[in-house]
């Protein structure tokens, strides 16, 4: 605080005390464009980061989307190959079937 009443009364000194309220006026102006600017460029920044923290999550999601995707193709695989794998002998039987119906129809006589 002392040294700021230092720095005004040099002001008053050295600038004079007409032109001291225009000055005073100008600076104020100025600061608040400067923190004008800073909160723009402050909400730029979290924007930007916003948004790639959303593309990183996205990213995230898109690649536990595919990877869940290809554990489900897996798992239809494994399904698909133990049916198919089981289905195997229950077609046997039916072709036994078969092979004794045509073993009997031989033993019919022509009239």
């Amino acid at each position: 605080m002392p040294e700021l009443i230092i720095i005004m009364v040099i002001a008053l000194i050295v600038i004079g005390p007409q032109k001291l309220p225009d000055l005073a006026k100008s600076l104020g102006k100025g600061l608040a464009e400067f923190k004008k600017a800073t909160d723009d460029f402050k909400q730029t920044i979290d924007a930007e980061t916003r948004t790639t923290e959303e593309k990183e999550h996205l990213a995230k999601l898109a690649e536990a989307k595919a990877k869940a995707e290809a554990e489900r193709l897996k798992e239809a695989e494994e399904l698909r190959a133990k049916v198919e794998g089981h289905g195997v002998p229950a077609e046997e039987p039916k072709v036994e079937v078969a092979a004794a119906a045509v073993a009997v129809e031989p033993e019919k006589k022509p009239a």
